[in-house]
């Protein structure tokens, strides 16, 4: 072979497997990262739900304990509940009607 055919064929077949190569590599890298994001997000919603569940099960226990009370202390307990706070969940809700 003569050097200018040589460098004709490394330069058809190099290049662009060189090319290839690199546009793999990013395309890959870009997927990781979006994989990543993707995580994380998934993870703060697990952690919002869980949140959420721990508070609707202690309010089902409330319940579960005014009903299964007696009658006297039934009344006491609902005015009780009717002057406690506000829980979190009302709040937030308050606080992203105001935004």
């Amino acid at each position: 072979m003569l050097p200018g055919d040589l460098i004709g064929l490394l330069i058809v077949v190099t290049l662009p497997t060189i090319l290839l190569l690199y546009m793999a590599r990013r395309f890959f890298s870009f997927r990781e990262k979006e994989l990543e994001t993707g995580g994380r997000l998934a993870a703060e919603k697990a952690a919002q739900y869980a949140a959420s569940n721990a508070e609707l099960e202690a309010r089902v226990r409330v319940l579960e304990k005014i009903v299964t009370d007696g009658g006297m202390q039934t009344a006491a307990q609902i005015e009780a509940l009717r002057d406690a706070p506000e829980p979190r969940i009302r709040q937030r809700a308050i606080e992203e009607a105001g935004k």
